[in-house]
């Protein structure tokens, strides 16, 4: 049996899982990196290709990706609504069976985070940016028709109000926190109670047993690498427009894609320092920072915006949730194809996208948990949060618009600057920017850091520590990508980040099914034992 570092000290439940594998035992050292050979040279080799001829040739890449990923949703649309909705069911089976008593690290395991400071970093992890760029321009762009409407709802009506609000924490829901939690399971499972290492090809040992080490860990590595750095590119070029347009706001800065680059190579600075402070120093005090402002945002504009119609709306999102969650689900002949084409194919590319990134950073803080704890935390928790979240922040421009007051009764213009918009129909307005724009910044920091974490640790062949220069390396890489994201869509930027994370999406979608399959597989050899 291979020795184990501190972080993998776990005994194996079964003999089928004794390898003589060791963490990091394929890699190479130079230049101070500590990395695999194959996952690092081939993800490193293609990403900075990628960054190099987007460079080169902006508009030809941005018409390319925008090409890619229309042939993608028109295509591949039925696979990636199966394949969700089959997550969702496979995590519902998982808690209510014998294998939810099974606990990350073995039976006498006990959580290293307290249970508030868990979900926040849970919380932050999954969502990050984006709910802070579609809090009010989602529900927005739903109730008037930008892009289509959910299910064929007719614009401007209170149904259209209701769905509006449900088909944004259906985007934001259990599906997109179950593709999390079948990742983050698994590497937790397979790392904390059968001591292989920590990184995702371990999750396929089930399947491929020693031959996970070689070529086909290495394909699922890179393609996890891959995946992760462009889903992370993502959020943090919706971040650059979003900080881009309050600088507008607030200060009269232009928004242009040379403010929004600006503003990315600022905070990737920010970044660094994060990057140096730690785990414990660095992402867990901005998570608890992001939980702490995000209350006290939502509760300003309880207070300042229509306080009895937005609890209403709070109290009407779930059961409309619940009750639309089927038909929104459902993939076949649908009567708005726009709009399920253009928003929820998306979403499920990037959650699928983000699913290695957040998926390992939970595993990394779930060791002690119970599988049925974990779930329920992932399920409960944050959405419980989200739907209020669109409630407050999404219910209230929905009754200016009803009111007839500020500039988003026309409609969306630019997604990124709909929550400014919104502000500005508020007492202190400026002061409240001023919060959501700390707030934004923080958010992107903590991705971008927890992303570095993620790829470095895939990259690195699964070992449990590394030089800070490679998670260094991982944040500008993910940053040089929203850069040219941005270059590479021009006027249409936000389409050509869409576009990024739809391609990369795909692949990885195939290697969620298989993943599934093999930790149910894994979770039997266990359960035994309680």
């Amino acid at each position: 049996m291979r020795e184990q570092d501190n972080t993998y000290n776990n005994s194996i439940s079964n003999d089928d899982y004794r390898t003589d594998y060791k963490a990091g035992q394929d890699n190479i050292q130079f230049l101070g990196f500590d990395v695999h050979n194959s996952v690092f040279g081939v993800s490193a080799i293609l990403i900075i290709m990628f960054i190099v001829l987007t460079l080169i040739f902006p508009e030809y890449s941005g018409e390319a990706l925008n090409q890619t990923k229309s042939w993608i949703i028109n295509q591949f649309d039925w696979l990636f609504m199966m394949a969700i909705n089959f997550m969702i069911i496979l995590c519902i089976v998982i808690v209510l069976s014998p294998l939810g008593k099974i606990r990350l690290g073995g039976k006498s395991a006990k959580p290293e985070y307290s249970l508030i400071s868990w979900l926040c970093m849970l919380f932050a992890s999954g969502v990050g940016i984006g709910l802070l760029f579609w809090g009010v321009a989602e529900p927005v762009a739903y109730f008037t028709d930008w892009y289509g409407t959910p299910l064929n709802v007719t614009a401007r009506t209170p149904e259209a109000e209701t769905l509006a609000l449900s088909a944004s924490l259906y985007h934001w829901g259990v599906h997109g926190w179950a593709t999390y939690g079948i990742v983050g399971l698994a590497l937790a499972f397979f790392s904390y109670n059968k001591g292989l290492p920590f990184t995702l090809r371990s999750a396929f040992y089930p399947v491929f047993g020693e031959k996970c080490w070689g070529p086909i860990g290495n394909v699922v590595d890179i393609l996890a690498a891959i995946a992760t750095v462009f889903g992370i590119a993502t959020s943090l070029g919706l971040g650059a427009q979003q900080i881009a347009s309050g600088l507008d706001y607030v200060f009269g800065i232009q928004n242009t894609v040379v403010t929004q680059i600006s503003v990315i190579i600022l905070i990737t600075g920010v970044t660094y320092f994060s990057v140096v402070r730690g785990m414990q120093n660095g992402v867990k005090l901005l998570s608890n920072i992001n939980i702490v402002l995000s209350i006290l945002l939502l509760a300003t504009i309880l207070v300042l915006a229509s306080s009895s119609s937005i609890i209403e709306k709070s109290l009407a999102i779930f059961p409309s949730y619940v009750s639309n969650i089927i038909p929104l689900s459902n993939w076949y002949e649908r009567e708005d194809e726009v709009w399920y084409h253009g928003w929820t194919i998306f979403y499920w590319a990037w959650w699928v996208s983000w699913s290695p990134f957040v998926g390992i950073f939970m595993a990394k803080i779930s060791k002690g948990r119970t599988v049925r704890e974990f779930f329920l935390a992932v399920f409960i928790a944050p959405i419980i949060f989200i739907g209020i979240w669109f409630s407050v922040m999404g219910g209230a421009a929905l009754d200016m618009i009803a009111n007839n007051q500020g500039a988003l009764v026309n409609g969306i213009t630019d997604a990124s600057l709909a929550l400014y918009e919104m502000y500005a129909e508020l007492p202190f307005a400026s002061v409240i920017a001023i919060t959501s724009l700390i707030l934004t910044v923080i958010f992107f920091v903590t991705s971008a850091d927890s992303g570095a974490i993620v790829v470095d640790t895939i990259t690195s062949g699964g070992k449990a520590t590394s030089p800070t220069k490679q998670k260094v390396f991982w944040v500008t890489s993910s940053s040089m990508i929203a850069i040219c994201l941005l270059l590479g869509g021009g006027a249409e930027a936000l389409s050509t980040i869409q576009a990024g994370v739809v391609a990369t999406g795909l692949p990885f979608l195939i290697v969620l099914l298989l993943l599934s399959y093999s930790l149910v597989k894994g979770l039997r050899t266990e359960v035994s034992q309680y």
